[in-house]
């Protein structure tokens, strides 16, 4: 009798495991500047940490990211914080958007070329020596904000396009993934809503639009 509730509570407990969903528990290191932290945001509303929710919401127990991004930075800058910056061994995605302000200090392009290819070497590293966990993202087009007003809007798109080059060849001969996300941002010019009160920035709304296309790579 005593054999056959303890069977019984057995097979109880193990029909209950089997319905309980699989949850993978991951990490996520996010390398940028601006575009990365969310600038003029609260930081939940940046696109690493809407990749987060997303994911979270489809099942997938995506950890807090990490993010080593800060307004301002040029390649050379995010380099020097890599470089002085304690990791984990591995991160199961790495995401990578850098190179705006290489543009708009009118850095030589030549420079962003052989930084990123660096920076990008580190980012397969950081996941493990795995690729197809990284994603690079292209570098938006500030010229279609209201801050690029009285400026060469069209140069700044050229110039944009130039680095966006760059990055995406290096994403293709590393076989990383690569999201395009500057066509978008160039909507900003003709609806406010996708830009943040200052004037510059993506708006919440605009890096739901990137974590969405960012969540559809890891929900494989």
């Amino acid at each position: 009798m005593i054999r056959i509730v303890l069977l019984s509570v057995l097979i109880t407990f193990t029909s209950f495991v089997k319905k309980q969903p699989t949850m993978a528990i991951t990490t996520y290191l996010a390398l940028g500047d601006s575009y990365t932290i969310g600038e003029a945001l609260p930081l939940t509303e940046s696109f690493p940490y809407q990749l987060m929710k997303i994911m979270r919401e489809n099942n997938t127990q995506l950890g807090a990211p990490e993010i080593i991004a800060k307004t301002g930075w040029t390649t050379d800058e995010l380099q020097k914080a890599i470089n002085t910056h304690r990791f984990h061994s591995t991160y199961d995605i790495v995401s990578l958007l850098i190179g705006v302000n290489n543009q708009y200090r009118g850095y030589p392009i030549a420079q962003y070329q052989t930084e990123f290819e660096a920076l990008l070497k580190q980012a397969i590293n950081f996941a493990g020596g795995q690729a197809s966990h990284v994603v690079v993202i292209s570098i938006p087009d500030w010229g279609a904000t209201p801050f690029a007003e009285g400026r060469d809007r069209k140069q700044i798109a050229t110039e944009i396009d130039a680095y966006n080059n760059i990055n995406r060849t290096l994403a293709e001969k590393y076989n990383t993934l690569y999201i395009d996300i500057t066509p978008g941002t160039r909507e900003a010019q003709n609806d406010a809503t996708l830009v943040a009160a200052d004037g510059l920035h993506p708006s919440a709304k605009e890096y739901h639009r990137w974590a969405i296309k960012l969540a559809a790579f890891f929900a494989k």
